[in-house]
């Protein structure tokens, strides 16, 4: 049974963007995006969430600092 969702427009234009083909349908991108998600394994989830606090809390180094560090 089909169905219809909402979106915004900005994701409407995005999920555009990644169309292959003019036959691909929303829903196949859609179905790539999940396996993506769940393609994911719990250590890999877990170091995002940390990676995510430390963003949060300002902890982290931006590419000009890094290439400042490294003298690039």
């Amino acid at each position: 049974m089909a169905t219809t969702i909402q979106i915004s427009t900005q994701l409407l234009e995005q999920l555009k963007t990644m169309k292959l083909s003019n036959k691909e349908s929303y829903e196949d991108i859609i179905w790539d995006l999940v396996e993506d998600r769940l393609e994911l394994s719990e250590e890999t989830k877990r170091n995002i969430e940390t990676a995510k606090a430390q963003i949060a809390k300002g902890k982290f180094y931006t590419h000009a600092q890094v290439r400042k560090e490294l003298g690039l």
